[in-house]
């Protein structure tokens, strides 16, 4: 191997170790074996290893990634606010990026990353693909938030208690009286949108009701719209719906609203996320508040550890969601 170019992953598998491995050696962590500790350092002293510029800065990580499929939502502004908080207080800049689920993009921000030399990644609401697999070899730490799949032991990962969140919204309609409650979920290659359908269902479950519409969304305004319209356009349409965002639940108003339905009196509406917006709504909405700066925040905290060498005990975190009861919600009339 030649050393200027020699990466942690050349150095892994003629070590017979995980890049992980590699990585954890080079960052000093004890979470290593002596012998594997030792032959890792052979190699890389053998080889010449030269570790990137940026693990050598003074301090610590000065660049952090932080990167998302979309940017079109206030949901992604609560994330930033609680990643700059924490970023901004540590000296260290904050590079904010949006893929859409594009290969092309990727690419391009894999070869700006390169450039840059980050410290740190942290990715929002995406799953372990060739990104992921490119930092590993780089030795560049990642963290995600609300991944769309098992991220492994690897990487930490934040979250909310999304389980929780679903079936304390779903149980709050039930208890008002509503035996018709309908959802319109999240994207179904998100692991928060499946576990907020799973709590839906075990309320449903718990309250012995039969009724179950549900909707496919994805978690944009006009999902909500589309969805809603298809549930009170049913011949046994609900009384009460639980939008899996807030987004979707705003689109829902809307559809009530061009069918000349009164929010709560008519139908109840219950979102998840309370974002900003929700409280200014009319009628204000009831929703499952989710700690979205508290998750970046924590996010970017993680990531600044890692990028300073330090352990991780706890490789997933869950933030706990709580019912938020405005005046969307009512008994139902009939």
């Amino acid at each position: 191997m030649d050393g200027r170019r020699v990466t942690i992953a050349a150095i892994a598998a003629e070590a017979g170790v995980s890049v992980p491995t590699v990585s954890r050696v080079l960052n000093g962590r004890t979470d290593v074996a002596p012998q594997t500790r030792e032959k890792v350092e052979e190699l890389l002293s053998a080889h010449g290893y030269q570790r990137r510029a940026s693990r050598q800065r003074p301090g610590g990580a000065a660049l952090i990634d932080l990167v998302f499929n979309d940017l079109d939502s206030p949901w992604a502004v609560e994330l930033i606010r609680g990643v700059e908080e924490v970023t901004h207080a540590a000296g260290v800049g904050t590079v904010i990026s949006a893929v859409h689920r594009k290969s092309t993009a990727t690419r391009q921000w894999l070869q700006n990353l390169r450039a840059r030399a980050s410290d740190g990644v942290i990715f929002v609401l995406s799953g372990p693909g060739v990104a992921h697999t490119e930092l590993q070899r780089l030795g560049i730490p990642v963290v995600m938030v609300d991944p769309a799949g098992n991220a492994g032991n690897d990487v930490p990962t934040i979250g909310a208690t999304n389980w929780a969140g679903g079936r304390a919204a779903t149980e709050h309609l039930a208890s008002l009286g509503h035996r018709k409650i309908a959802l319109i979920a999240g994207p179904k290659d998100l692991l928060c949108s499946r576990a907020r359908l799973d709590g839906y269902r075990a309320a449903l479950e718990e309250a012995e009701l039969d009724y179950q519409a549900i909707t496919q969304g994805d978690f944009q305004h006009r999902s909500g719209f589309e969805g809603a319209a298809e549930l009170l356009d049913r011949a046994d349409p609900p009384t009460a719906i639980f939008a899996a965002s807030d987004t979707m639940a705003l689109g829902a108003y809307e559809a009530c609203r061009v069918r000349g339905l009164r929010i709560p009196s008519d139908i109840s509406i219950v979102g998840f996320d309370d974002l900003p917006e929700s409280h200014w709504a009319s009628p204000p909405l009831t929703t499952v508040r989710q700690p979205l700066a508290e998750m970046g925040a924590l996010a970017a905290r993680t990531a600044l550890r890692l990028a300073r060498g330090e352990h991780i005990e706890v490789p997933r975190v869950e933030l706990v969601t709580e019912l938020v009861v405005r005046d969307s919600t009512t008994a139902p009339t009939t």
